[in-house]
């Protein structure tokens, strides 16, 4: 969760408890949970209405798609499995050693 091992979360708890008190802390967290559900049903909205705007060709959209980062992967990969299932040209083969590659001296 965040990087936050159970020690910095206990850490965290002892400091709100010193900040805020005993008796004021319940309903600091009372508010930060209903926060946190009010921002998550946000997020599921936009997420809706996202979907409904495009339309039902993009009914399976998830927000993860839109990262960037996910994007390339996907494409990279995608460019990985078709390289694998193109046949090999004919005519191509290796240099052997000290052989020279093929000049063309109208093409420069």
């Amino acid at each position: 969760m965040f990087g936050i091992g159970l020690a910095e979360l206990g850490l965290l708890a002892l400091v709100a408890m010193v900040v805020l008190g005993p008796d004021r802390l319940p309903e600091v967290a009372k508010q930060a949970g209903q926060m946190l559900r009010q921002v998550r049903r946000m997020a599921t909205n936009a997420r809706d209405d996202l979907r409904e705007e495009l339309g039902p060709d993009y009914a399976d959209l998830e927000l993860r798609d839109l990262d960037p980062r996910v994007i390339v992967r996907k494409h990279i990969m995608e460019a990985m499995a078709d390289e694998a299932d193109e046949p090999v040209r004919s005519g191509l083969r290796p240099l052997e050693p000290g052989e020279l590659p093929p000049y063309d001296p109208e093409a420069t």
